[in-house]
């Protein structure tokens, strides 16, 4: 049956709880390659337990689940094969703990009508289970295939765009020939991401990268390169998927500043010469 924009527009999922540990927060970080030289000191604070900060990019990881029960919402009913996760934004209200317990909340605040596919808006609010302080608002952009053509608003034009000038750093990152592998122990069992054969079904010559580990890449240069560190500095963060990227691939990663508070940024393929990430920006504190 067709999406009901509808039914769809302001349909909640029940609450969830859920946790995650220190250990979940490093096999993260590894997962973007962190810890590559696994003796410095400033690694070492993605990767070892003295000492351990969160990068913000983290937040997606408890609420991946939330998305999972998007297809049995109200007026939502589609081929999940047809989904394309077109952009993530994470808010942070506040400093990731290195671990937490979790109560999350999500909703659809928006359907848009893209012609030949709809784009649901799924937001998920994360509180701390013990306090009730919210910890992170995730936003999730999904696109999906042949779901258009209701006659609804389109939806805002993308925004962020990266200024029409040299950036002010570029930044290059290798990723590992099993980045998707060691990724995809942080909760996306995607096969698409490490069967061959799945890859070809779905038109590509190999497994690839995850998007939002691609998301991850990014945001940790940002912050390693530009913030020194500080993790602590982003209050949210949104980028849209432009494109894949393969394991071993090396990231070429821009960025401009828009103020004292934004940072606009790209990040693209160095041997294909093609975007993985777009329109991203990371506002500060």
């Amino acid at each position: 049956m067709p999406i009901d924009p509808d039914k769809a527009r302001g349909a909640k999922l029940p609450e969830s709880e859920s946790a995650y540990t220190q250990d979940q927060v490093i096999l993260y970080h590894l997962g973007l390659g962190a810890g590559e030289n696994a003796t410095d000191p400033k690694e070492l604070e993605y990767t070892y337990e003295k000492n351990l900060k969160v990068l913000p990019s983290f937040a997606v990881i408890p609420a991946f689940g939330a998305m999972g029960g998007i297809g049995n919402l109200p007026g939502l009913d589609f081929n999940l094969a047809m989904l394309l996760h077109g952009e993530q934004e994470v808010i942070l209200h506040k400093p990731l703990p290195t671990s937490a317990k979790l109560k999350t909340s999500a909703h659809i605040p928006e359907v848009y009508d893209k012609g030949k596919a709809a784009l649901v808006i799924m937001e998920a609010e994360a509180k701390d289970a013990e306090s009730g302080e919210p910890l992170f608002t995730n936003r999730f952009s999904l696109f999906i295939r042949g779901e258009g053509g209701f006659g609804g608003d389109s939806g805002p034009k993308a925004g962020n765009q990266a200024p029409d000038r040299k950036p002010d750093g570029v930044i290059e990152k290798k990723t590992l020939p099993q980045q998707a592998l060691i990724y995809r122990l942080s909760g996306d069992k995607n096969p698409l991401h490490a069967d061959p054969e799945f890859a070809k079904m779905g038109g590509f010559d190999k497994p690839i990268i995850h998007g939002l580990c691609s998301y991850g890449i990014t945001c940790k240069a940002i912050v390693d390169e530009v913030l020194d560190g500080d993790v602590e500095a982003v209050a949210r963060y949104q980028a849209r998927f432009a494109g894949v990227a393969f394991p071993g691939e090396t990231y070429r990663i821009s960025w401009w500043k828009d103020g004292d508070k934004r940072i606009l940024v790209e990040a693209s393929s160095v041997e294909r010469d093609a975007k993985i990430i777009s329109n991203a920006v990371i506002e500060l504190r």
